[in-house]
């Protein structure tokens, strides 16, 4: 794995999409994405407050400073308006992964997108951060997100019980992963 630097900030293109970083102008969007009950449902968060999501921004920005973390803001191509967010985070340089993690506005879901998005991270990680693992941990009964992982070729590697420390629910919960075989 290479020494992670996201400066300058890695814009992707896939055709139809830009990944770009989340700036403070997509607030309200951002929001929505940490509001949505919806879409926070779906990796068991609380919905945030308008000031909670800004603090959030806050602190993706500063992780990607830091190199600790990265996530793209996914806009339609030429378009300015934030519709959701894809990253890499749980970076491990020493064991050479990351977890990638997305949500996409409800009204946005199934057209395709997010698969474009996902395929697009995914080279960037293996060919420009020389990862050789990348790691999903969706909720078992987030349907929509277990398929996108299997279409993308991530393989189940087994399912664990965690509790869920606001609230004392156990989630069950499952690991999907993909190698990179170009890295042999």
């Amino acid at each position: 794995m290479t020494n992670i630097n996201f400066t300058p900030f890695p814009t992707l293109t896939t055709e139809g999409l830009s990944l770009r970083k989340i700036k403070s102008e997509d607030l309200n969007e951002f929001f929505i994405l940490k509001s949505d009950e919806r879409l926070v449902r779906c990796y068991n968060a609380k919905a945030k407050t308008y000031e909670e999501a800004r603090l959030k921004l806050q602190q993706l920005n500063d992780d990607i400073m830091k190199n600790e973390s990265i996530t793209w803001g996914i806009t339609l191509e030429n378009e300015k308006e934030l519709i959701g967010s894809i990253c890499f985070w749980n970076i491990s340089e020493e064991n050479s992964k990351a977890e990638i993690g997305y949500e996409l506005m409800f009204n946005w879901q199934g057209r395709g997108i997010m698969k474009a998005a996902i395929k697009s991270v995914i080279e960037y990680g293996f060919k420009v951060m020389k990862l050789q693992l990348i790691e999903a941990f969706p909720n078992t009964n987030n349907s929509k997100s277990v398929k996108l992982l299997e279409k993308s070729n991530f393989k189940k590697k087994l399912n664990f019980y965690k509790t869920d420390s606001s609230n004392g629910i156990i989630l069950e919960r499952v690991i999907y992963s993909l190698i990179n075989d170009d890295s042999r």
